[in-house]
């Protein structure tokens, strides 16, 4: 069998096509990778730094050009970036002149005239140093600090230390803290422990000592941070005075002001919640256990301050009243008897008055009116015109007896003495003639004398009790008597007694005097009235 040729296909055959070559050879994309992205960062920021570089450069050789002092230099507390050095010196010179220094510990301050502490200042040649910095001071690395940064140029002082030193002297007791003592306190109404405290106070030679030494160091930023010592309390343990604080705080504390002037009582009454907080300790030898309670002044003095308001001339003196409480603590007693003082008053002539009508008014001897106000005239009185009229304690210098009274009446010339307000004695006397009358007023029983002698009328008055001066700086005394006698043993005025017949003193009868005498003793207020 004969093989075939194989068939053929009568279409055309393609050949395969290709693309079309390029005119040059293709870019392959970039490919990003961390190590090329990291190397495009660091160009760029170096690009970024020189050009950074480049502007601080040209702005620092500005700066360092102008002359002027650097942006963050400052002396004494005060910014002087910017300035010339004059204009650096004049901003130096008007705030120590008008702010003065400061006077720092921790963190309190004061502020302080620095000329009255003896410390001065010396503008220009500060400025100048502040101008240098930077440039001939400083080196490259304090310039830069001067530019970017803060820099505190020392200024330059001229210290007086006795001056100093002085004026610390001064401030100290502003300037100290003192230690509190441990002491007792009502809390949630149980007494407990208050801890004690340490204080801190001013060492002035170690204080002086720092500016003698580097005052320009110590007043670069415009404060003098002052030496401190600490200072210990006296008691630390206030345990023993816990039990003895809660016996006394069961009862309020009672403050009784007497007015010897009016005669009248007042009564103050601090609970125990508010009185617990005035208590604190103190060491004492005589307390077995070293210990006593005592009162903080300014309590007792705030309370007193608040509720003893009288509108008037009337007022408590703080010191002894707070001196009386304190008495009475310690005697284990809360209960503290003060007395209400008087201060000077004014007074309005008025038609047809005389100095001595006044005085009767007023219940003041004239003599004292006429002291208070020299230059008088006492017959020519002006309507209309002010006169000061002087306290009325002046006439009652003692500690006045509360529960004992004196009263006088010239009208009827007569006597009552008065113990716890009941009449002991109940007497006819004499007071003085009408040409040297008994002073009308407020007085008190200050001296005793079995027999004084009065050299003016060569008489001997026995049982003597002066009451009263009739003018201030005298030494003569007006006060009770019995029956005067003259050479040696006559008997005056004993047929008088009803009748004005004396100087200016009381008469008695002998008994009565003597009485009188053994009842009434110094500090007894005796009220010597018109009617």
């Amino acid at each position: 069998m004969q093989s075939q040729p194989p068939r053929t296909s009568s279409l055309p055959q393609r050949r395969p096509t290709r693309a079309p070559r390029p005119s040059h050879p293709a870019r392959r994309p970039l490919r990003l990778t961390p190590a090329r992205l990291a190397l495009l960062i660091l160009a760029v920021g170096l690009l970024f730094v020189c050009g950074c570089l480049v502007l601080m450069l040209t702005g620092a050789a500005l700066l360092f050009g102008s002359g002027d002092v650097l942006p963050g230099v400052s002396s004494a507390g005060v910014d002087l970036g910017g300035k010339s050095e004059t204009q650096a010196a004049d901003a130096l010179l008007l705030a120590w002149n008008s702010g003065g220094i400061i006077l720092r510990d921790d963190e309190r301050s004061w502020g302080a005239a620095s000329a009255e502490a003896g410390i001065t200042l010396d503008a220009a040649a500060t400025a100048a140093k502040a101008q240098a910095w930077g440039r001939s001071e400083g080196g490259l690395s304090g310039g830069l600090r001067g530019i970017f940064g803060t820099v505190e140029i020392e200024p330059v002082l001229i210290v007086d230390l006795s001056q100093l030193t002085l004026y610390l002297e001064t401030t100290k007791p502003s300037v100290d803290l003192p230690a509190t003592n441990a002491g007792v306190q009502l809390v949630g109404g149980q007494v407990v422990g208050s801890p004690a405290v340490n204080g801190r106070e001013l060492n002035i030679a170690a204080t002086v000592e720092l500016m003698r030494t580097n005052a320009s160091g110590e007043l670069a930023d415009g404060a003098l941070d002052l030496v401190m010592s600490f200072t210990s309390p006296t008691i630390t343990d206030s345990a023993p005075l816990i039990a003895q604080a809660n016996i006394l705080l069961s009862s309020p504390f009672n403050i009784n002001a007497y007015d010897p002037i009016r005669g009248e009582w007042h009564n103050w009454t601090a609970p125990p919640e508010v009185w617990a907080g005035w208590l604190t300790a103190e060491s004492t030898p005589t307390n077995p256990t070293g210990l006593a309670l005592a009162l903080n002044p300014a309590g007792p003095s705030a309370f007193l301050q608040s509720t003893s308001n009288f509108g008037d001339e009337r007022y408590i003196d703080l010191e002894k009243a707070v001196s009386a409480m304190q008495i009475a603590l310690a005697s284990g007693q809360p209960t503290a008897t003060i007395r209400v003082r008087h201060n000077s008053t004014t007074y309005t002539v008025q038609p047809g008055q005389t100095l001595a009508a006044i005085a009767d008014e007023v219940g003041i001897p004239y003599p004292y009116i006429q002291a208070e106000n020299l230059g008088i005239n006492a017959d020519a009185l002006s309507v209309g015109q002010l006169l000061t009229l002087p306290s009325k304690d002046v006439l009652v210098p003692l500690e006045p007896v509360t529960h004992k009274r004196i009263v006088i009446s010239r009208a009827q010339q007569h006597l009552w003495a008065y113990e716890n307000g009941q009449i002991v004695y109940d007497w006819v006397i004499s007071t003085g003639l009408p040409d040297s009358p008994t002073a009308l007023g407020i007085f008190q029983v200050q001296s005793h004398e079995i027999n004084a002698y009065a050299e003016q009328w060569n008489l001997y008055m026995p049982h003597f009790m002066g009451f009263y001066h009739p003018g201030p700086n005298m030494d003569l005394m007006n006060g009770f008597h019995g029956f005067p006698t003259r050479g040696g043993g006559y008997l005056l005025w004993s047929d008088d007694l009803g009748h004005p017949v004396t100087y200016g003193c009381v008469l008695l009868s002998l008994e009565n005097a003597a009485a009188l005498f053994q009842w009434a003793e110094e500090g007894v207020v005796v009220e010597v009235r018109a009617s």
